[in-house]
């Protein structure tokens, strides 16, 4: 579901609740910078280029035009997405019929990582051009511009200072910076590491794993992604804590669950996040869990309906799906990991090379 110009809808679908009758519903018809670079990042894995290059353009151009205001998402076209309203028509089933969307009054740091992470999957392919260098390199200088800044965060919440991300965007200069001239690329190392080194000085906990933010000691399962790219190693002890935290706490027969909202049961507040499941298997594949990275891989896998297609969540209990039918946050992750779990885990990049 792309357009001519390049931009990918995050979603097809509206009115599609979370939750029967919550009203919790979504109206994801546009094109977010995030989707945009998990899409690239799945594609490039596949060497599918002209996907890969439509995603490139329609960042590029964002970053050119807005720099460091770019947005979270914008229209297919390009434009400022439309204030959420009422419709007047009911969701299915019992959701309302909302359109539009309130993400234009968001801060989302981690879209400058995955950007940044998008070019440099470029970049390994051929597929940069000058006008997409100079789009990286404002991307760079937002990050460090803004990355003391609170932001709404992968999961469009409250603004905080999210571990995940100031690591994702520390991701982001690693990757780019191995691509790059020498000089410009220990710039951009040296500012991954000052990325790193705040978050461990308000984002470890005491047990040695990542926690979701300064004021918030919750693991969550988005922090599974700046390993899977590169942030750290695999092997470093948080790393490994944090992947072993979000195993013990938001794990549920090779389901996974964003992050424990409340004390109620993980599948009572909401369902499980496919694309946290597909995160899991990176994860333990990069690891060197080949057999277990497989075994989530396939449970995550079989969760969609008869067409094929998966749901943002996945209710574990009644085996049915739940919300919007997303393309990046479940397709990509699917793509990306049945081609990374078809080769044996690469060996780690050190972080200087």
């Amino acid at each position: 579901m792309t357009g001519v110009g390049g931009a990918m809808v995050a979603a097809s679908t509206m009115g599609l609740p979370e939750r029967a009758e919550q009203k919790r519903n979504y109206d994801y018809r546009y094109a977010w910078i995030r989707d945009q670079c998990y899409v690239g990042q799945a594609v490039a894995a596949c060497k599918m280029f002209p996907l890969l290059d439509d995603a490139v353009g329609f960042v590029a151009s964002r970053l050119l035009t807005d720099g460091p205001g770019m947005r979270p998402a914008y229209t297919t076209e390009g434009g400022q997405v439309p204030d959420e309203w009422d419709v007047g028509l009911p969701g299915y089933p019992g959701g309302a019929g909302r359109a539009g969307n309130w993400v234009n009054n968001q801060f989302q740091l981690d879209a400058f990582g995955e950007s940044l992470l998008l070019f440099a999957a470029a970049a390994e392919n051929d597929r940069l051009d000058l006008e997409h260098w100079k789009a990286a390199e404002i991307c760079a200088d937002a990050i460090m511009a803004r990355w003391q800044e609170p932001d709404a965060g992968m999961w469009e919440l409250d603004n905080r200072r999210w571990a995940h991300s100031r690591l994702i965007c520390a991701a982001g200069l690693r990757a780019i910076g191995r691509n790059a001239p020498p000089q410009q690329g220990a710039q951009w190392t040296s500012q991954a590491d000052t990325l790193i080194t705040d978050v461990a000085n308000d984002c470890l906990h005491p047990s040695g794993r990542w926690q979701r933010a300064p004021d918030d000691d919750r693991v969550d399962a988005s922090l599974l992604l700046p390993v899977i790219r590169g942030a750290l190693p695999p092997d470093d002890p948080r790393s490994v804590a944090t992947l072993k935290a979000v195993q013990d706490n938001l794990a549920r027969d090779r389901y996974l669950y964003r992050f424990r909202q409340d004390g109620r049961a993980l599948a009572k507040s909401e369902g499980a996040f496919l694309l946290c499941g597909f995160d899991m298997a990176m994860a333990l594949h990069q690891s060197g869990e080949t057999t277990e990275a497989a075994r989530w891989f396939e449970r995550n896998r079989a969760a969609c309906g008869s067409p094929g297609l998966f749901t943002e969540e996945y209710d574990v209990e009644q085996r049915q799906l739940r919300g919007n039918f997303p393309q990046a946050f479940v397709h990509a992750a699917m793509l990306e990991t049945s081609r990374r779990l078809a080769d044996p885990p690469p060996p780690w990049r050190g972080l200087g090379s």
